[in-house]
């Protein structure tokens, strides 16, 4: 019953000195409170009229976001840590920063791919090497930009289907925007035949592909001769066209197909068709036809032979 009565005792006097305790703490609470409620007014005040300072900056809307979140965060840390300070809770925040600097070290390591794409992306929404409705090529992969985050970058192949590109390799490897400049020159090979006049062919080749759809009128059309090929001379037929979208490319290159193919037609000069020579491996100089009449007469004889027996 002693033990009882002591024990009983001392937790009333614990909860007696928590109890003054308490009450010697209650100017400093609510300063506290107070402290803590301004914290949340000013880091949400800061947070609104630096958003609409930033966007003048910056239209990168993900960045805008990162920068305005990151300093809202360190804004309520600073004044929760204010906080702690007011109420005696000096060791709490010490523990704090002790362990938000190993939780810290901890996650770069257990997620330093997720940290690269995010410094990637970073990078990029920065420097903004290309934006939203670029066509581009990265990664072998060639498609329309459709979103662009700080950690992936959304392509949708020309194919249709929708491809989601880490931003480091995307950061990392080389990338070629066509939509940077507007225009894409077309490289077209064409051969003809060794009889042609090749200067008449040049000519032919720049007429017909004055009207070419989506040319660049200011830019001048060039048929360069390149190479000697086994059954022709080979020329390119290179020309400027406006570029936005990928049909714009292809459908002046289809184009101009057919527009040099009549104009061929039209001047009687000649596409050859490549030359391929058959070996049968005959030996001796023989003729086809004696090899196929002694191998008809092989069959006839086993034929025969066949029949008597």
């Amino acid at each position: 019953m002693k033990d009882i009565n002591d024990a009983v005792e001392l937790l009333w006097s614990k909860l007696e000195a928590w109890g003054e305790h308490i009450v010697l703490m209650l100017p400093n609470i609510f300063v506290a409170l107070v402290l803590l409620v301004i914290t949340f007014y000013i880091a949400g005040f800061v947070r609104n009229w630096l958003g609409k300072f930033i966007n003048r900056f910056s239209h990168s809307a993900a960045l805008n976001n990162l920068i305005l979140t990151m300093l809202h965060i360190g804004m309520l840390m600073i004044g929760f840590f204010f906080v702690l300070s007011i109420l005696n809770l000096d060791r709490v925040v010490i523990s704090l920063l002790a362990g938000v600097g190993i939780v810290g070290l901890a996650l770069g390591f257990a997620f330093q791919d997720i940290a690269a794409n995010f410094i990637s992306g970073t990078i990029i929404a920065v420097q903004k090497p290309f934006g939203v409705g670029d066509m581009i090529e990265t990664n072998d992969y060639f498609g329309v930009i459709e979103r662009i985050t700080l950690r992936t970058i959304d392509i949708r192949k020309v194919t249709g289907e929708l491809v989601r590109v880490p931003n480091k390799m995307v950061f990392e490897n080389p990338l070629t925007n066509y939509s940077i400049h507007g225009t894409r020159r077309i490289d077209l090979e064409v051969g003809v035949s060794y009889a042609e006049d090749l200067e008449q062919v040049q000519q032919v080749v720049i007429e017909a592909l004055q009207d070419v759809k989506n040319r660049v009128k200011t830019r001048d059309i060039e048929v360069m001769y390149d190479a000697f090929g086994d059954s022709s001379i080979n020329f390119k037929a290179r020309f400027w066209v406006s570029y936005s979208r990928q049909v714009d490319y292809v459908s002046a290159k289809s184009d101009a197909i057919i527009k040099i193919k009549k104009a061929f037609d039209a001047n009687d000069i000649l596409i050859p068709f490549p030359i391929r020579t058959l070996d049968f491996a005959i030996k001796g100089g023989e003729k086809l036809s004696e090899e196929l009449q002694a191998v008809n007469a092989v069959l006839k004889n086993g034929q025969q032979q066949g029949g008597q027996s």
